[in-house]
């Protein structure tokens, strides 16, 4: 077997490879001399440097196996592996630690002024009186996201006697309890932090989250890092918020565009840049290293792998049934992700006719996916889903009915939160994905991208042309509308598909409408 190192790897994690493997190590490949190399490999490791891109994937005719040594797969192409029947892995457990060791020590560094002492003594000058500090016993900690990092960055605080508070809406109180966390709102996190750290993904919800109506939302003083990834905090209203005194300081490691040497967050002070660090210790490249290498070597050998990242093999069989819901499974899970509200507590996933009689691990897998791929940097999928799903404490229940009326399968996902309780059900029509009923309302949606309004309303004449007015003035084109109603002037549920999505100046002005009483926008 051979192997294709494309980025710096730790040698200690190297050693059981080359022993085991033909191992080639050629780093700096441009994007042809990689293509023109790779059909002669059976797997390649990359770091972040190495772009594998569809055309990169589409030259490896030999490859089984592509691994990341890291948890992000920015750089990798994961649905042109897929397809090529090529497993995706990484080490999204390698770097915890490090990455959350780095956040305390930015914390650290921020009460204490540490960067600054530094420089300033360095510089000549003896200046104890401007730079004192704040300790981090009594204060309170925002922690949002409670992935690996968020938790682990949770326990090290307990040892510093702080307060801990979360925000992450796919994590069970009885979770965060463990940690010491309690769960709340994330306005209300704002509001109560001295110091908030930030541990998500990012992705188009999460890109820009903390921007100034965020940061006016926050307590006067509070402190800021970000160890996650760069484009979750509008940088210019983070330095304006500091300049204005509101924000006391702020602690960036990583950045939208690296590697980067200019940034308006570098002229201030009181705020501590780092060059994306997080991971950047001996012990966390060793481990990321090993994890990769152990997977590389147990799939070469016909073994599944620990951290696969795209959709394992499934029986050609089993697959030709089990595909199309494969995708309906991933969109009712997106959808009720978006239209929960609240801390979830449970889930029950039911599969109703001819896929129940099938083992619907890979169902659940991606129900799961959708669920959490807001929150999530790790790819959901059949070999880790139990694994994120303990992780983070969700209880989920699954049921198997072979009878059902009026479609040949269906899939339901019911997902109970602290305000509320949602369930969203899809199926295949003519080769198609439709969601068919959310809640109690039945009703036929074919989510072929773009964004829909559900407005949950009383059944009454005027209240539809009310709302397309509204939408109209803002320019908002509607593709399509459907009406489902539970009797005649009674509950009902109006979707509208919207080429464009609907603001929050829009929706305030539909809850207005009488009638309507509760107003929610869903991008599939």
């Amino acid at each position: 077997m051979k192997v294709l190192v494309a980025d710096p790897l730790a040698p200690e994690g190297m050693e059981s490879l080359k022993a085991k493997t033909d191992v080639d190590v050629k780093l700096g490949l441009k994007p042809d001399e990689l293509k023109a190399i790779i059909g002669n490999y059976d797997a390649l490791i990359v770091r972040s440097e190495t772009q594998v891109t569809a055309d990169v994937i589409k030259c490896g005719t030999r490859l089984q196996i592509i691994a990341r040594a890291g948890v992000g797969l920015d750089n990798v192409d994961v649905n042109a592996a897929t397809q090529q029947g090529i497993m995706v892995v990484n080490a999204p457990t390698g770097n915890t630690v490090a990455a959350a060791e780095h956040t305390i020590a930015l914390m650290m560094s921020l009460a204490r002024n540490i960067p600054q002492a530094c420089a300033q003594l360095k510089a000549g000058k003896w200046n104890r009186k401007e730079y004192v500090g704040v300790e981090l016993r009594n204060k309170t900690l925002g922690i949002i996201g409670l992935g690996n990092v968020g938790s682990t960055v949770a326990a090290r605080a307990k040892g510093f006697e702080m307060r801990l508070i979360g925000f992450d809406p796919f994590a069970s109180e009885d979770y965060a309890a463990s940690l010491g966390i309690t769960l709340m709102p994330i306005e209300q996190l704002y509001k109560e932090s001295d110091f908030i750290t930030l541990h998500l993904p990012l992705t188009p919800e999460t890109k820009g989250m903390i921007g100034v109506k965020e940061l006016a939302m926050m307590k006067k003083g509070v402190r800021i890092v970000n160890c996650a990834r760069g484009g979750l905090i509008d940088d210019e209203a983070l330095v304006k918020a500091i300049e204005e005194g509101r924000v006391a300081g702020a602690a960036i490691d990583v950045f939208a565009v690296e590697p980067t040497t200019e940034s308006i967050l570098f002229k201030n002070d009181k705020i501590i840049v780092t060059p994306h660090l997080g991971a950047s210790t001996k012990e966390a490249q060793t481990n990321v290293c090993i994890d990769v290498v152990d997977q590389i070597l147990d799939v070469l050998n016909g073994k599944p792998a620990r951290f696969a990242v795209n959709v394992p093999q499934i029986s050609s069989e089993v697959l030709e049934v089990l595909r199309p819901y494969m995708d309906v499974a991933n969109t009712v899970g997106r959808m009720a992700g978006q239209l929960m509200q609240g801390q979830i507590k449970s889930l029950k996933i039911k599969y109703f006719g001819e896929i129940a009689q099938y083992d619907t691990a890979a169902l659940k897998a991606s129900i799961l996916s959708g669920l959490l791929e807001k929150v999530s940097e790790e790819r959901v999928n059949l070999v880790n889903a139990g694994l994120i799903a303990q992780q983070r404490g969700l209880k989920i229940a699954e049921q198997k009915e072979t009878d059902v009326s009026n479609y040949a399968s269906l899939i339901s996902l019911e997902v109970a939160a602290s305000d509320g309780a949602v369930d969203v059900a899809g199926t295949v029509l003519r080769n198609e994905l439709h969601i068919v009923r959310i809640n109690q309302f039945w009703l036929d949606i074919v989510p072929a991208g773009g964004y829909f309004m559900l407005c949950y309303h009383t059944d009454k004449p005027g209240l539809i042309g009310a709302v397309g007015s509204i939408t109209g003035k803002a320019n908002i084109n509607i593709s399509a509308m459907q009406v489902a109603r539970l009797e005649k002037r009674g509950e009902a549920l109006m979707i509208l598909t919207l080429d464009e999505p609907a603001g929050e100046e829009q929706v305030k002005q539909i809850l207005k409408v009488p009638g309507i009483t509760a107003v929610k926008v869903v991008k599939l």
